[in-house]
C-alpha cells in the first residue's frame, strides 16, 4: 500500500495532469485538422475530378498503408534535413493529421455514398447547383452516417498521441515513463492510472457520439 501511496502523490498525479493536458491539446488540434482536410479530401475523391481525384487518391492510399510511427519519424528526424525543423508538439500534430486525413477522407467518401442518390436528384430538381446539394443537402446526411466511424477514428487517434512518446513529447504516456523510471516499483501503478485516464476521455468522447445519434438520428 505504501508503494501505491508513493506512487500516487500528488507531485505525481499534478506531474501527470500536465501531461494529459498535452495530450488532450495535440488530440484536439489534430482532430479539427484531420477532419476539415479529410473532408475536403474526400469530397475531391468522391466528385471525381479528372487527375486530381486520382492523384489524391494515390497519395492517401500510399499513407494509409504507412506506420503512424514512420510518419512521426519522417516528420521529426527527416524534414529538418530539408530545412522545415519543428518542436516535438508540432512534429506530432503534423504527422498525425496528415496520417488521420488520409483515414478520414475514405470514411467521408464512403459516407457521401452511402447517401441515396435521389437526394441529389431531388435538390437539383429544386434549382439548387451541385454544390450548393452537396452543401445543404447530400453533406448533412453524409455526416449522420459517419458519426460511428468518426468517433472511432477520433478515439484512435487519442491514443496515437502516445507514440510521440519517441520524438520526447511530454505527454501522458512519456511522463509516467519518467516517474516509474525514478523507481521501477511505480510502473505498474503508472500504467494502471494512465489506463484510466485515456479511458475517461476516450469513453467521454464516445457517450457525446452516442448522444448525438440518438438526438440527430
Amino acid at each position: 500500500m505504501s508503494i501505491l501511496s508513493q506512487a500516487y502523490s500528488w507531485i505525481n498525479i499534478k506531474f501527470l495532469l500536465a501531461g494529459l493536458g498535452i495530450t488532450l491539446e495535440v488530440s484536439l488540434i489534430s482532430i479539427v485538422l484531420s477532419f476539415v482536410i479529410g473532408l475536403i479530401l474526400g469530397i475531391i475523391r468522391y466528385v471525381g475530378f479528372k487527375y486530381v481525384s486520382a492523384l489524391v487518391g494515390f497519395v492517401i492510399d500510399i499513407l494509409r498503408n504507412l506506420p503512424l510511427l514512420l510518419i512521426i519519424f519522417f516528420t521529426y528526424f527527416a524534414l529538418p534535413k530539408a530545412g522545415l525543423r519543428m518542436t516535438p508538439m508540432s512534429a506530432a500534430i503534423t504527422a498525425l493529421v496528415v496520417f488521420e486525413s488520409a483515414m478520414l477522407a475514405e470514411i467521408v467518401r464512403s459516407g457521401i455514398i452511402a447517401v441515396d442518390p435521389g437526394q441529389t436528384e431531388g435538390a437539383r430538381s429544386t434549382g439548387m447547383s451541385y454544390w450548393q446539394a452537396m452543401w445543404h443537402i447530400i453533406l448533412p446526411q453524409a455526416l449522420l452516417k459517419m458519426i460511428p466511424p468518426l468517433v472511432s477514428q477520433f478515439i484512435s487517434l487519442i491514443k496515437d498521441t502516445s507514440l510521440a512518446t519517441i520524438i520526447v513529447l511530454p505527454e501522458l504516456l512519456y511522463r509516467a515513463q519518467i516517474i516509474y523510471g525514478q523507481d521501477t516499483r511505480y510502473m505498474l501503478p503508472m500504467y494502471l492510472i494512465i489506463a484510466v485516464m485515456y479511458f475517461i476521455v476516450c469513453y467521454a468522447l464516445s457517450l457525446v457520439a452516442k448522444s448525438m445519434e440518438k438526438r440527430y438520428g
